[in-house]
């Protein structure tokens, strides 16, 4: 790391102010916080505290180990229910129930007060191996009216497996899916059971979106930079499974007209920012080098021709490199690894300075990260629950404010002011 990064990442308490330039707006770049053009934060030393894995240098001051934030605000934590087995995700209902899927091919409500459901009915089979197996999850905005739920899932299909989405209408009494039917199949199938992605959101003109991994090994992951292949993709697409109006147009032979973005490893965390409505990205690096991205359409992310990790092996990624032209460097990067999860944007306001931060389930890192998010920069960093030791796979907020977490050892969590 260049020594002036380094004296920026150690440095112990400071005060700092950031004023917020004036940036080009549009659907993907206008300023988060358009009343508050100015920000003041106490922040201490980086909470990342063990050696870097790499010496790469980060491309801007502020890419990688910001200074630590420290809630003030009283919060509490508590555990709803550790009875799931293999949660993946989970996403609230407007009836202040939570919808919960398991990676092993199940769908279940749940109460705040940590109360199951069975199983819901007429889910379609999963490729349950690995990673694979039932994933990410959205419920419509308009479920109110309409009942609908989307979710990604791996399945099993001739020449290997593939990422898929499907939808279907939750009958009254929740015991069941309605008119399920299967609306996108990712064009690559491929024999392994890793790096499926495959976490869904639906934007504010009522589209989806679903981040689609690069299946892992070496002789498949260049396919991330193959505009004819929806691996290592970000897509967007209708609720009935078209290529959405107006996606970006990629050149080349072949480009799916169904691409967003291109260039990502294994994305598990997309979240829309609450007041901006860009979409936000998290993927794991290799070893190393996992990355919070803001997603602006028809841009490639680089993975795997640039990336601040390295192989497992210890070896570099392809030549090394950490920035090219035309390829896009992410807002913010840990090394060493985390494995960021699900994540979301807080849009409560019973914990102030929580407000429009990015939260982000910890896999590796056994803790939620709480990001400072302001005018398109990560200005500080605080790690939650760190004393639970858990997995954290996906995190939501409930309809009445407080932030709900799974893990992979199928705790429930419930996190809100004291």
């Amino acid at each position: 790391m260049q020594k002036s990064a380094i004296q920026f990442a150690i440095a112990c308490i400071f005060l700092i102010e950031f004023s917020a330039c004036k940036e080009k707006e549009s659907p993907n770049n206008k300023n988060p916080n358009p009343k508050d053009s100015t920000i003041t934060l106490e922040l201490g030393s980086p909470v990342e505290t063990r050696p870097t894995v790499t010496k790469y240098a980060p491309a801007f001051i502020g890419q990688t180990r910001v200074g630590s934030l420290k809630t003030k605000t009283p919060f509490q934590f508590q555990i709803l229910n550790n009875n799931l087995k293999d949660p993946w995700g989970i996403a609230a209902l407007p009836n202040g129930k939570l919808i919960i899927t398991e990676q092993g091919g199940t769908m279940r409500t749940m109460t705040t007060d940590g109360v199951l459901s069975g199983n819901i009915a007429n889910i379609p089979p999963v490729y349950y191996s690995g990673q694979g197996g039932l994933l990410g999850i959205c419920v419509d905005p308009n479920f109110m009216s309409n009942r609908m739920l989307y979710w990604a899932f791996s399945e099993s299909i001739s020449g290997g497996s593939i990422t898929s989405v499907a939808k279907g209408r939750l009958s009254e009494n929740e015991d069941a899916l309605e008119s399920v039917s299967v609306i996108y199949r990712s064009n690559t199938p491929y024999n392994g059971n890793l790096h499926f992605g495959a976490r869904i959101v639906m934007d504010n003109s009522g589209n989806l979106l679903i981040s689609l991994g690069e299946r892992s090994d070496a002789n498949i992951r260049n396919q991330a930079q193959s505009v004819s292949s929806s691996l290592g993709k970000v897509i967007r697409i209708t609720a009935e499974g078209q290529p959405a109006p107006n996606n970006p147009k990629f050149d080349g032979t072949g480009a799916l007209e169904e691409l967003y973005t291109m260039g990502h490893r294994n994305p598990q965390g997309l979240a829309i920012h609450p007041i901006t409505g860009q979409i936000w990205l998290g993927e794991f690096g290799p070893k190393a080098g996992d990355e919070i991205n803001l997603l602006n359409p028809g841009k490639n992310y680089g993975w795997p021709v640039i990336t601040y990790g390295i192989e497992y092996s210890g070896q570099k990624v392809g030549q090394g490199i950490q920035q090219k032209e035309n390829m896009e460097q992410p807002v913010y990067y840990w090394d060493p690894a985390i494995s960021p999860s699900g994540m979301t944007f807080y849009k409560g306001n019973k914990i102030p300075e929580w407000q429009n931060n990015l939260f982000v389930g910890a896999l590796g890192g056994t803790h939620i990260a709480r990001l400072h998010v302001h005018n398109n920069k990560v200005l500080g960093e605080e790690r939650l629950l760190v004393s639970e030791q858990q997995r954290f796979r996906d995190i939501t907020q409930g309809s009445d404010g407080a932030l709900y977490a799974i893990t992979d050892a199928g705790r429930v969590y419930k996190i809100d002011k004291q």
